[in-house]
């Protein structure tokens, strides 16, 4: 089953590449700007964070120096536009204090690390989960760990090929175990089905439009086969 899937993947991956091309995501200037996005975003539109690190970027605040020394009463401020922003302040504060103290304030050192063990530390610090983890890894440190989200389970589910129960750990596997462990992939394949989430695949589901219209028949699912 598992060389079904991988066929699936691949088909819904050209697919939605020929309807929008590539995608080039994430808009960030350094790595550091990849990890303030990864976890501002989180319970947001990306509009909203777009506007925070444009009025970090205005105030000289954009860099993880400044990050350590600015107060996280002042952050919180300056990234008001994110939602949530008290708290967002100090889960910013604490990935900057553990870089700090764990690997001497060097983040390239801390992202140089091998992929398991860079996700694992990840999801050992305060206000980082799993697909936030994923995002850092895969967008900042350049390593390939499949990143999934709201989106992604929303799609793959109401076409049938996973189930509705699917964990985050169990639905990152459903992509990694089939595909080659390719960052350039990965980071546009996410980007495809964020898009097509975006547009589409919303609460109420504009099917008829959608690029992955084409796996349905009149009858039912073209392709769809069920997890290993």
């Amino acid at each position: 089953m598992s060389g079904q899937r991988k066929e699936l993947l691949q088909n819904v991956y050209q697919t939605l590449y020929d309807a929008f091309g590539p995608l080039s995501w994430w808009p960030a200037q350094t790595p550091f700007e990849v990890i303030l996005g990864a976890i501002l975003t989180q319970n947001t539109a990306w509009r909203n964070v777009a506007k925070a690190i444009a009025n970090l970027r205005e105030n000289n605040v954009l860099s993880f120096p400044a990050i350590c020394e600015v107060p996280a009463s002042s952050l919180a401020l300056l990234i008001r536009s994110s939602g949530f922003y008290n708290e967002k302040a100090k889960k910013v504060k604490s990935f900057c204090q553990h870089i700090l103290t764990e690997w001497e304030g060097s983040l390239d050192r801390f992202l140089a690390q091998e992929t398991e063990a860079l996700r694992s530390e990840l999801l050992g610090i305060r206000g980082i989960g799993p697909e936030t983890a994923d995002s850092i890894t895969l967008y900042a440190a350049f390593k390939p760990s499949f990143v999934v989200d709201a989106y992604t389970f929303r799609i793959f589910s109401r076409h049938g090929w996973i189930d509705e129960t699917i964990g985050y750990d169990e639905l990152r596997d459903y992509f990694m175990s089939a595909l080659e462990p390719d960052v350039p992939i990965y980071q546009e394949y996410h980007a495809l089905l964020v898009r097509t989430g975006h547009l589409y695949c919303r609460r109420k589901a504009l099917c008829q439009s959608c690029p992955l219209n084409v796996f349905f028949d009149g009858s039912g699912l073209r392709s769809a086969p069920p997890m290993d």
